[in-house]
């Protein structure tokens, strides 16, 4: 009998036995089915779909990525995907390696939906994040996804520092929640920080906004400082919030090791944010009774950019001087006519208490200069002209 004989014969006795099991649903190709094994031979491995039809597993599509096929025994069930319905013998053709990819992104979209949480190693870590393992599955640990823990926390953004930064992780094991699975582009995305604050549900609910909490320095960034406080949680001060005036640089204020007081003013998504200067009193809320438009002030230059000069006025008051304000005639940089750490007189042209905000002049103190000269001059000349007449008058008299 020809092959195409055999499986026109199979065909039909297939027919039959699909008209005595009307209810059965046939599988499709793609679908991954369960099956009883009938035998194994070296190179395939005979399958039973419900006692309806038959199919084979063979070459490559016997192993799968967990290797759990290579402990297969006569009788077991086991799972399969349906390569074809019909091949040149008349039954399906299986495999045990779709089957195992199919389980295991199904089960990762499972563990998604469920917010379970799992662990992961770290293989590998580039400048964006970790890569990681999830069983048998490749993933990816993004920066922006880790707790501040871990959180790379290199001045200046130092890429390369980031990197040597991220590849110390590499062998660990991390707790993470799956945030997005896609089968199709062979996407796995995890998230620490999401795990993490699951697990700090409880403890989070201590520390409401407004508390005042007290803790430790454990880091410092040109963004900020980190603190960590009650049972290992940590927050971050950002540099706006670690004082009134002006910070161009945390190690300032603070080192690595500091017991501070902070007051929390947001927890987001398990992220704490802190304020140490909500602690102090504003020093602008009274600026009226000490500074006022037209007062002439002296101040030391602070910071220099592009648009102007940092001053500082006190301690607590820092104003700016913006590059129009620095001369009458056309300049390109304010250090053609300030220099970082040299004391200048200036003139208050703008006060904003609420928005912190205070604006300097030295071209407007230098025309005031100017203008009180010339009326200084002017009076003594016409001192001297009152006394010249007098003499005269004298004179006369004489």
């Amino acid at each position: 009998m020809s092959t195409k004989e055999t499986k026109e014969k199979a065909k039909s006795a297939f027919g039959a036995i699909l008209g005595t099991h009307d209810e059965i649903k046939l599988p499709k190709v793609g679908d991954l089915i369960e099956c009883n094994i009938v035998s194994i031979g070296k190179n395939e491995v005979i399958l039973d779909y419900k006692g309806i039809t038959s199919g084979v597993v063979r070459g490559r599509e016997l192993h799968d990525e967990s290797g759990a096929s290579d402990n297969y025994s006569i009788g077991d069930v086991v799972s399969a995907t349906v390569l074809e319905l019909d091949n040149e013998k008349g039954i399906m053709e299986l495999s045990f390696r779709y089957a195992s990819h199919q389980k295991a992104w199904d089960e990762l979209e499972k563990i998604m939906k469920e917010e379970k949480l799992v662990e992961v190693r770290v293989t590998d870590a580039n400048k964006g994040g970790l890569m990681v393992k999830l069983g048998n599955v490749m993933g990816f640990l993004p920066v922006s996804q880790l707790t501040t823990k871990y959180y790379p926390r290199v001045e200046g953004g130092d890429k390369s520092k980031i990197l040597a930064h991220l590849k110390s992780f590499i062998g660990k094991t991390f707790s993470v929640v799956v945030i997005d699975v896609d089968e199709r582009e062979s996407k796995l995305i995890v998230s620490q920080k999401s795990a993490w604050a699951e697990e700090q549900k409880k403890t989070l609910a201590e520390f409401t906004v407004g508390k005042v909490v007290e803790g430790k320095v454990t880091g410092v960034a040109d963004f900020g400082i980190f603190v960590e406080f009650g049972e290992n949680l940590e927050g971050l001060v950002h540099i706006s919030e670690l004082a009134w005036q002006r910070i161009d640089d945390p190690s300032d204020v603070v080192k690595v090791g500091d017991k501070v007081k902070a007051e929390i003013i947001s927890v987001d998504d398990g992220r704490i944010s802190l304020s140490m200067k909500r602690l102090q009193k504003d020093p602008w809320i009274n600026i009226a009774k000490k500074y006022k438009v037209g007062d002439k002030v002296r101040g030391k230059i602070l910071k220099i950019n592009p648009f102007g000069a940092f001053i500082e006025l006190d301690k607590d008051i820092h104003g700016l001087a913006h590059i129009s304000e620095l001369s009458d005639k056309i300049i390109h940089s304010p250090e053609d006519v300030v220099k970082v750490g040299n004391s200048y007189d200036f003139t208050i042209i703008n006060l904003e208490p609420e928005q912190h905000r205070l604006g300097l002049s030295l071209k407007t103190y230098k025309k005031s200069l100017k203008k009180e000269e010339a009326e200084t001059i002017k009076e003594t000349k016409e001192i001297k002209k009152e006394e010249t007449v007098e003499d005269k008058s004298e004179d006369k008299k004489e």
